[in-house]
């Protein structure tokens, strides 16, 4: 089998991917880019998005990736439909294996798999997804202004997500499974002190009830069995997120979560030529633009290592 040999690889195309494209492009690396299985990232299941610098009346999701798409587009990058399926990582080679068919071999890689949310799997959870449903307080909470909300989990991000709501909603319930929260000791201390926060514990969701939009959550109680209806304008998950990164798994360094370790103030993996961006490393900020911005930086460390192979090469 032949393999195409290329410059700089882009493994997904969320804002971390077309960020690193469109400064790989005017660096002249030719890069390529695959889409991976979700085109656009988790923003194509985002509806309005507010807080991204130069959308000054807010913009959606899947428009502000098809945005990126076509400046990355415009500069050069080769943009594939495609998900990898393969790779085998080193210092010195660097081989990549297309929908377990075609393989690359790139000088340099950046990964931008990105972090999928982890959701509950009921039904109206994934039908009223976009609409009052959630995995992003931060991203989507302002839309929820003064009104009744709630959230689902018991550990530190869910914490996080009820504390930032109850600054900006009229009331917040929190859910949690059991007669105790996972969440860090002074986050639990944190939201116990809001007023307008009320924890159901051992309380799960059983239906978040509305047609074309979140109007309501019917939940039940672990402890009894006893269901209880609450209305509500906005749900939001907040179980925690799974980096995509399994396919690197025992060859780039990766933390207990799976999300990979990129040394301090810097993309580079422990692989030589091998750049991480966006969700696949970042497990703090999770947001748009602090993606793009390390996509803008793995790029131009691209850039600065395969200058620097060249120069060897010429001395």
């Amino acid at each position: 089998m032949e393999i195409e040999k290329i410059s700089c690889l882009i493994i997904g195309s969320g804002p971390a991917g077309y960020t690193a494209a469109i400064y790989a492009s005017r660096a002249g690396l030719s890069p390529v880019l695959y889409t991976g299985s979700q085109p656009g990232g988790q923003l194509t299941i985002t509806t309005d998005v507010e807080n991204y610098p130069g959308y000054p009346d807010g913009v959606m999701g899947p428009a502000m990736m098809e945005d990126f798409k076509k400046q990355a587009e415009r500069f050069g990058t080769d943009v594939r439909m495609g998900m990898i399926t393969h790779a085998e990582l080193s210092d010195n080679k660097k081989i990549l294996t297309v929908d377990n068919e075609k393989k690359i071999e790139a000088e340099t890689v950046i990964i931008s798999t990105g972090a999928s949310a982890k959701w509950l799997g009921i039904e109206s959870e994934q039908r009223l997804n976009g609409k009052g449903v959630s995995a992003c307080a931060v991203c989507d909470g302002f839309f929820y202004k003064d009104m009744d909300v709630a959230v689902v989990g018991g550990g530190d991000t869910a914490a996080e997500e009820a504390s930032y709501l109850a600054k900006i909603c009229n009331k917040v319930y929190l859910l949690v499974r059991r007669d105790e929260m996972r969440a860090s000791q002074i986050m639990q201390e944190r939201v116990k002190k809001l007023s307008n926060l009320e924890i159901l514990w051992n309380t799960e969701i059983d239906e978040i009830l509305g047609d074309q939009e979140v109007e309501g959550m019917r939940v039940k109680s672990t402890a009894t069995n006893e269901i209880e209806e609450y209305k509500i304008s906005g749900f939001f998950v907040a179980i925690g997120h799974k980096p995509n990164t399994d396919i690197f798994d025992g060859q780039i360094n990766m933390n207990e979560s799976g999300y990979i370790i990129t040394k301090p103030d810097s993309t580079e993996t422990n692989i030589k030529g091998v750049f991480a961006a966006g969700d696949a490393q970042d497990f703090i900020y999770r947001q748009a633009v602090t993606a793009a911005g390390t996509g803008c930086m793995a790029a131009l460390e691209a850039e600065r290592y395969l200058a620097a192979i060249e120069a060897t090469v010429a001395v």
